[in-house]
């Protein structure tokens, strides 16, 4: 399979998102929903430093990821050009993105007028975003592998 470098780009960057924000909503929502019982902490409204230090650690492991996976393939394959088939389908993807993101947005607001607290809103807001990036390089990944263009 010969992959362009941008084709290589999105599985690193699909990689380095799933492993980052998946880590994140492992840990945090099951403490939240109540899936893990605490008699001295039960589930709260509101976001605590912890779960600022935890976003901040995905956001380390996407950087580290990304970085370190361009880092090699471009070692690996020095072919970085684009042409205009990879200029139309990030467009394309990133249409697609631009739509989940835009009732990711739409779901968080409702969340915070319906909701108490802080921690639904900035999940749902951040869930949104995850969702509207794996919408985006799903549709890359799609279009490259189906050839369309």
């Amino acid at each position: 399979m010969n992959l362009s470098f941008h084709e290589k780009s999105l599985w690193i960057m699909l990689a380095a998102v799933l492993l980052a924000f998946g880590w994140y909503f492992g840990l945090v929502l099951p403490e939240h929903l109540g899936l893990v019982r605490s008699a001295e902490r039960p589930p709260s409204l509101y976001l605590y430093p912890g779960h600022m230090a935890l976003f901040g650690v995905a956001i380390v492991v996407l950087v580290l990821i990304s970085v370190v996976g361009h880092i090699v393939i471009a070692i690996v394959d020095r072919r970085t050009d684009t042409d205009e088939r990879d200029r139309l389908i990030s467009l394309l993807g990133a249409r697609n993105g631009g739509m989940v993101l835009a009732c990711a947005v739409f779901l968080a607001l409702v969340t915070a007028v319906l909701a108490r607290g802080n921690f639904a809103f900035t999940h749902v807001l951040l869930l949104g975003w995850v969702a509207a990036e794996l919408t985006n390089i799903g549709t890359q990944l799609w279009l490259h592998r189906r050839g369309v263009m």
